[in-house]
């Protein structure tokens, strides 16, 4: 679909919240956004990286997994990730996000056309974990980060830095992390901005009788508020199902999105997601759905499998 550049402002200064690098927030893992992004906690997926590379120690093997995020009018996301264990070195992972806005026509200050220009922003990921103590990792990863605009672009060094801690007897996993520490190498035109720095703590649990583990994350610690308190109530939250051995139910809720995009006094299903998971010989198959509201839905998919 054809757009005017002033299309291209409006769609990253309100979709993107006035950020260039906005894009690192976004869930791409339908099994992560199925349970609403709440997985700093994570220890099972090598998603988890996005979220907290202290999670990547419990990986089996070497596993691999891509995403693909439809999301609203041409635009379109997909990652790839994948990590291996190397004896007496630790785990590394190594993974790329990256985000297609589509194409807008090219047009001065007349109107008149005279071509067609891309926009989109990449990022290339190099994590590592090890064992910080019994029960107890530690995790890290550096980021560069490309942002294009037709002829122009920027960009930026990012770290994240993660911890993790798990009670094996009852199940309990406890994950903390600080995405996006960082900041630009170049910048558009004189632009300067920051990447989007998000402090992440949550806790997830497998059920004993019953089939079905719980996530929990409060995002978004580092922003200031009016005091202490509000600083815990940018919750993600979700639920997974094991209905069998090869196939999985999930939900998720955050009340972040739900109450940006209420308008008026109704906000639909906005912030509520939901998805599935099922194996197919080797492989493992995602979906997710996750509501925007009265703007529109987003669509995820994913694969994923040991090499």
């Amino acid at each position: 679909m054809k757009k005017f550049l002033f299309v291209l402002i409006l769609l990253t200064t309100s979709v993107f919240s006035q950020s260039t690098y906005k894009f690192l927030n976004l869930d791409t893992s339908p099994r992560a956004a199925a349970v609403a992004g709440s997985f700093v906690s994570n220890n099972d997926d090598p998603n988890v990286v996005f979220y907290n590379p202290a999670g990547i120690n419990f990986l089996n093997n070497s596993p691999i997994s891509f995403s693909f995020l439809k999301h609203l009018m041409d635009i379109n996301s997909a990652s790839l990730v994948y990590s291996r264990e190397f004896e007496s070195i630790g785990r590394f992972s190594a993974a790329v996000k990256y985000i297609n806005y589509g194409e807008f026509t090219k047009a001065d200050a007349n109107g008149t056309k005279y071509g067609n220009f891309g926009a989109g922003d990449i990022a290339f990921i190099i994590g590592y974990g090890n064992r910080l103590d019994q029960n107890f990792y530690y995790g890290a990863n550096v980021k560069f980060i490309y942002s294009g605009i037709e002829n122009y672009s920027s960009t930026a060094l990012g770290v994240d830095l993660g911890l993790h801690y798990e009670i094996p007897d009852s199940k309990w996993n406890f994950g903390f992390s600080v995405l996006n520490l960082g900041g630009q190498l170049t910048s558009y035109i004189d632009t300067k901005e920051e990447l989007p720095l998000d402090m992440r703590f949550g806790f997830s649990k497998q059920l004993e009788n019953l089939p079905f583990r719980f996530f929990w994350s409060f995002n978004k610690l580092n922003e200031k508020q009016d005091n202490f308190i509000d600083r815990f109530k940018q919750i993600t939250l979700g639920g997974e199902f094991k209905l069998g051995p090869s196939f999985r139910l999930r939900f998720g809720y955050d009340n972040e999105k739900r109450k940006e995009l209420k308008i008026g006094t109704t906000a639909g299903l906005a912030g509520f997601s939901l998805g599935l998971g099922f194996n197919v010989s080797s492989y493992v198959v995602d979906y997710a759905f996750s509501s925007l509201g009265y703007i529109g839905s987003i669509h995820r998919f994913g694969i994923s499998t040991n090499l």
